[in-house]
């Protein structure tokens, strides 16, 4: 399949109007931090969020939905079985899902668990170069929620998971990086102050379950939420560069985001 920058910015501005068309319904087994601003978040760029995350549910729940992010950002007892119900229901399914292996490396209950859930597939992982360098194995972490690595560094490791997995990898950072394995693609929109506010990243996995949901590619779907968000961002910080009227205008700037912004702002590469 052909990607190139040009492709890609039409696929990206293919998806985001699938995604306000359609309101694909997105399962967020999420961190309890970010619950509320990553459901908003979705609401914002168009799609439905679920934050169906207990046992007995997640399963059943991961049959219908039309994308599915876990995220391991709190992932009490709880939410752990309620992943690993999922993960596999959502592939019996044939459901998109997305693993954010949040702060993974030297915590061992998360790490056992990111590793377990890596090895049943997932369609997309997002996380920072220090997570994702975990969750190849290749690394221990980073400072909590930080990542000590650089994007460049997580190069290999984000193409040895996107092979192992059959999906694609994003890497977060000040450039972004999306690779399936093989194409590798970067994007540098976004702003600093997005380092500032909680629940970003973990918002930006959830975005990209939606984009999955309506955009059968996984490389595509990752590089389209990517922009979208980080396009977003930039609209947002020229409204306000301070943290708690940025989250604010993030949301305003993510439901009036247009195909006319992704093609004057967009910088894929």
């Amino acid at each position: 399949m052909s990607r190139t920058p040009e492709l890609l910015l039409t696929a990206t501005q293919d998806a985001l109007e699938a995604v306000r068309s359609t309101s694909p319904l997105v399962q967020c087994i999420t961190n309890n931090v970010v619950v509320g601003f990553t459901a908003n978040t979705l609401l914002a760029v168009g799609a439905a969020p679920a934050m169906v995350d207990i046992p007995e549910e997640a399963g059943m729940f991961a049959g219908v939905a039309s994308g599915v992010l876990i995220n391991l950002g709190t992932c009490r007892e709880e939410q752990r079985a309620a992943a690993l119900e999922a993960a596999p229901a959502a592939n019996a399914a044939g459901t998109p899902w997305v693993l954010d292996p949040v702060a993974i490396g030297a915590l061992p209950v998360r790490t056992s668990l990111a590793h377990r859930l890596r090895d049943l597939g997932p369609s997309l992982v997002r996380g920072n170069a220090s997570e994702i360098l975990a969750l190849a194995e290749l690394g221990t972490g980073g400072r909590g929620v930080d990542s000590t690595s650089s994007v460049d560094d997580a190069l290999t490791a984000a193409q040895m998971l996107a092979r192992a997995t059959g999906g694609a990898v994003a890497v977060s950072g000040a450039t972004d990086m999306v690779t399936d394995g093989v194409s590798v693609v970067r994007l540098t929109n976004g702003h600093p102050v997005l380092t500032k506010v909680t629940g970003g990243g973990c918002a930006l996995g959830a975005i990209m379950a939606a984009f999955a949901a309506v955009t059968p590619d996984a490389l595509t779907a990752a590089v389209a939420a990517t922009s979208v968000c980080t396009v977003a961002a930039d609209l947002a910080a020229e409204r306000s560069a301070l943290p708690g009227s940025f989250a604010v205008a993030l949301l305003d700037a993510l439901s009036e985001v247009s195909a006319d912004d992704i093609a004057a702002r967009a910088v894929i590469a």
